[in-house]
């Protein structure tokens, strides 16, 4: 997520042990950070480079290999040329911490609305290698829990809203699935505009629900001869892992899912941690999500 939020200390012990638990934590030594510029409209957001990279459909399939590769934090570099201490500080500056600024983060939040933005793979959960089992701790969900008492919060995923609330099972919260394009929380006061019967809900991609469903079929029967892949329907997007498969066949891979959105030009492929997303073209990401959430 590019944008985190999060609470001050002083409402509660388990507000402290969330901030621990659920937002970017470093194992290294903290950096001196700058100060924080004034952010518009009455909120601050800490920003960080974003993991996930983007490549253009229509790209190489070499290309493509090689950048996932390039996201594959586990996998062993042929040539370092920077020593370990260097290589932990450059990935601190990439990715900044929270907790290493928390005393500035907590003078800014004064006088605003904290509101809890919470991704669920890798910050609820573990990286798994089966996402069927990336289950939560019953001390983080009693965190999630203790922190939703005091501040609106939401948990924002790529995966399918159902899937995530089966993990998390929390009332009271936002569930944002599929990047934000299937969501439903508790009440009317944020960006969510329509009630179903159990919430509020709001699907902003509804129409493309059939043509998901056809490439999701697709992509199972293209991939089944590629040991380890992985299809997950996530409602309004595609998830395919490639994390069980052996990297000299993910050129393959990324040529059978090319070969199948060729015919679907409304979609479009991105990638992510040992993943392809397919979603549709429409402009509405988890970016969108929280810039709309704010201005409402």
């Amino acid at each position: 997520m590019t944008n985190q939020n999060v609470v001050v200390p002083n409402a509660r012990k388990g507000v402290d042990i969330t901030i621990t638990m659920a937002l970017s934590k470093s194992l290294f030594s903290p950096v001196v950070p700058k100060p924080l510029p004034a952010a518009p409209g009455g909120y601050f957001t800490i920003s960080r480079k974003m993991f996930a990279k983007k490549t253009e459909t229509g790209g190489k399939t070499n290309s493509w290999a090689d950048s996932m590769r390039d996201s594959s934090p586990t996998r062993v570099k042929s040539t370092t040329s920077l020593s370990e201490i260097e290589e932990k500080n450059t990935w601190i500056v990439n990715h900044p911490s929270a907790l290493n600024m928390f005393e500035q983060i907590v003078n800014g939040s004064k006088g605003k609305q904290i509101v809890m933005f919470l991704d669920y793979d890798g910050t609820l959960s573990p990286i798994v290698e089966d996402p069927d089992r990336a289950f939560m701790t019953n001390e983080m969900r009693e965190a999630v829990r203790d922190v939703a008492r005091y501040f609106p919060t939401a948990i924002v995923t790529g995966r399918c809203r159902d899937k995530v609330y089966s993990f998390v099972r929390l009332a009271g919260l936002y569930y944002a699935g599929s990047h934000g394009m299937d969501i439903k929380g508790p009440s009317k006061n944020c960006c969510i505009n329509k009630k179903d019967y159990q919430g509020v809900l709001f699907q902003p991609a509804s129409d493309f629900l059939p043509m998901i469903d056809e490439v999701y079929n697709a992509l199972l029967e293209r991939t089944k001869y590629i040991p380890g892949a992985r299809v997950e329907d996530n409602k309004f997007c595609i998830s395919v892992h490639f994390r069980c498969v052996e990297e000299k066949m993910w050129a393959a891979l990324v040529e059978q899912v090319r070969s199948v959105l060729n015919g679907y030009p409304k979609l479009r492929l991105t990638q992510g941690r040992k993943v392809l997303e397919i979603r549709p073209t429409i402009k509405w990401d988890k970016a969108k999500l929280l810039s709309s959430c704010w201005n409402h």
